[in-house]
């Protein structure tokens, strides 16, 4: 049953800040802000099918748009200047991945221009863009170093870190590339929110048990893929935390079976429960993508789990009710995905940024 808020329209609280989100996909960036106190007035993506779970999820309106070609007084209508205005936003990451050598020739990494060029034109009180890591090199540093000049030129005082997102109650193994920036407020660097990280088993322990192929008939979401015989037999041959060496010689890859192959222990694996996940990536819903095997049962993670694991909430919207599910369309969204409490935590400290100051 969906939760009711108990406001009327004339008590509701007033929104503490507005957003607007470039590239938002299905909403992780955006609700996490929205977690923090902050109302979503607005997202942006090229993907019309994000539609439904941003808007479903977030409120707010979303528009089916490159960004590319988004200007900044479409931008601008949102914001009401009655609050803080925000403009948040993940450019696409595969230029930056690193698998380089796949996308030299790839484009996408000019929307980081982009939007730093869009956040000059608004002139927002906050700006916040996340990435990977791997965007602090590429081009030697270049395309990084000047998204942030441009915001320091523009008067913007900025922090960036790499956050590991076990630290933000995420759990997860992951590292992003946070950039937060203020016009008119002070601004305190990023910081853990946690001292412990949470395990696999802390977020998806407690899920109906699931076979490889089924789907549980009270959540569609929560739907694991099938697997052939011979990755049946592997699977059942893994251990939590192992790798497919501890198979029978027999069960192994041809591929790792050669010297070249001998390196590449983190596929076909099971995760540990007591750890965070891996990374979670476009392909997690595959037991031989990565190590995304069920601790204990003879499956791959399900979608649902996936995004558990990427922090969105156990009754996250992703599609609307008895719409069919696509493993790489779902999975795809689920691992672009900024971890919504990592997200959570910038909403906080944008937050805790203009509250010190009007207190």
């Amino acid at each position: 049953m969906e939760k009711k808020n108990c406001y009327s329209v004339s008590e509701k609280p007033a929104p503490l800040g507005e957003v607007v989100d470039l590239f938002c996909g299905v909403g992780a960036l955006s609700h996490g802000l929205k977690l923090a106190g902050l109302e979503i007035v607005a997202g942006y993506d090229i993907d019309a099918r994000c539609k439904y779970a941003f808007e479903r999820n977030n409120g707010g309106d979303f528009f089916t748009r490159d960004v590319a070609k988004l200007t900044s007084k479409e931008i601008k209508i949102h914001f009401s200047g009655e609050v803080p205005s925000i403009l948040a936003g993940c450019a696409p990451c595969q230029p930056f991945s690193t698998y380089k050598q796949r996308y030299q020739e790839d484009s996408r990494w000019e929307l980081v221009t982009k939007f730093a060029k869009l956040a000059v034109e608004v002139n927002p009180d906050f700006v916040t863009m996340e990435n990977v890591p791997a965007l602090l090199r590429y081009k030697d540093g270049r395309v990084f170093k000047e998204f942030c000049d441009r915001l320091i030129k523009a008067g913007y005082k900025l922090h960036w870190t790499v956050a590991k997102c076990e630290e933000y109650g995420t759990p997860q193994k992951r590292r992003r590339l946070v950039v937060v920036a203020a016009k008119s407020y002070s601004l305190q660097p990023l910081r853990p929110t946690h001292s412990a990280a949470l395990s696999v088993r802390d977020a998806i322990g407690k899920l109906p048990e699931l076979q490889a192929g089924k789907a549980d008939p009270k959540d569609p979401l929560h739907v694991a893929s099938s697997l052939t015989a011979i990755n049946l037999r592997r699977i059942k041959a893994s251990r939590p935390g192992g790798t497919w060496r501890d198979w029978p010689e027999e069960l192994r890859s041809p591929c790792h079976r050669r010297p070249s192959g001998q390196t590449y222990s983190g596929v076909y694996a099971r995760m540990s429960w007591e750890e965070p996940s891996p990374t979670m990536t476009t392909q997690c819903y595959g037991y031989g993508n990565g190590r995304f095997g069920h601790p204990e049962q003879n499956r791959a993670i399900s979608l649902r789990e996936a995004a558990i694991l990427q922090s969105f909430p156990y009754d996250y919207h992703f599609l609307p009710a008895n719409e069919a599910i696509s493993f790489t369309e779902v999975g795809r969204w689920i691992g672009n995905a900024i971890p919504v409490r990592l997200a959570e935590a910038i909403g906080g400290l944008i937050i805790n940024s203009f509250l010190r100051e009007t207190s």
